[in-house]
């Protein structure tokens, strides 16, 4: 049997991870002086209570232990495949490369780079699991994953450049844009899902959302793809997305979640992100 590993990136805790017969490595957030695993040792709300008090976070890849541990409590008895949010946008790929590496059953375990992260990286990871428990082998579910992994398209609507600036994932050229007082900045990932670049500059958030509609016509979204909103803090930013793509898109799956602390970290309170896979 093969079994799935992630990070939480899927937006999932150790928890629900194990109930959807998963197991993840968390991401790790720094505030105030301390270090989290997010989602199992602080939830999105608390952290946005700490950023408002003033505190800088800062976000890492899951501990390279943690991973160790997490491969070596399923090698011996199943194969391990473990898919990975996107490497470039995170440290967590290479991180469980190197945890697979120094594990006694290596051979046993492959690492996958999803190009994606949140929305998509959640459902594949979900969709693995489904085509593990049918009993496909480890190299037929990786090339099922691959296939959905070029559908992905991933947007972001920030409202602080300050977060991504620091986080060194920004083009050159977004990075000279800056934030334009009068403007909304419509972010995607770059081709290589390495790094975040500028893809539009608009004159409202519903012009935003209204080019992510159109990309997503022009990617053939209908009744059988997923439309992923995830926001930091912005329920009405997201509800506004929301009605829009449902609109556009009336028989698509649309779904909205939080973003967890990492990702605020990177993205910064109030971003709004809006994602495309298909099923």
């Amino acid at each position: 049997m093969v079994r799935i590993c992630s990070d939480s990136s899927t937006m999932y805790d150790s928890r629900q991870a194990k109930e959807h017969g998963f197991s993840i490595a968390p991401l790790s957030v720094t505030i105030d002086g301390k270090t989290y695993r997010e989602l199992d040792e602080i939830q999105p709300e608390e952290f946005l209570d700490l950023i408002a008090q003033g505190h800088i976070p800062t976000s890492s890849q899951p501990a390279l232990g943690e991973v160790v541990d997490m491969f070596e409590a399923g090698a011996e008895e199943d194969e391990i495949l473990h898919i990975a949010m996107a490497d470039g946008l995170s440290g967590a790929y290479q991180s469980a490369c190197a945890a697979a590496n120094m594990c006694e059953h290596k051979g046993k375990i492959t690492v996958l780079n999803s190009r994606t992260l949140c929305g998509p990286h959640s459902y594949l990871v979900e969709n693995a699991v489904r085509l593990a428990k049918e009993g496909l082998s480890c190299e037929e579910i990786v090339a099922r994953t691959e296939k959905l992994m070029e559908t992905t398209m991933s947007f972001l609507v920030p409202a602080d450049f300050d977060y991504l600036r620091r986080g060194g994932r920004l083009s050159s050229l977004v990075s000279y844009v800056g934030q334009a007082v009068r403007f909304v900045p419509l972010m995607n990932t770059t081709e290589d899902c390495r790094r975040i670049s500028l893809a539009g500059v608009k004159r409202s958030f519903a012009q935003a959302v209204d080019s992510v509609a159109k990309k997503f016509q022009s990617m053939g979204a209908g009744k059988d793809w997923l439309i992923s909103i995830s926001h930091a803090a912005a329920p009405d930013r997201a509800q506004q997305a929301l009605e829009k793509l449902r609109a556009a898109f009336p028989e698509t799956s649309i779904e909205v979640r939080p973003l967890t602390p990492a990702f605020i970290t990177q993205g910064g309170p109030g971003c709004v992100a809006i994602q495309i896979i298909h099923k």
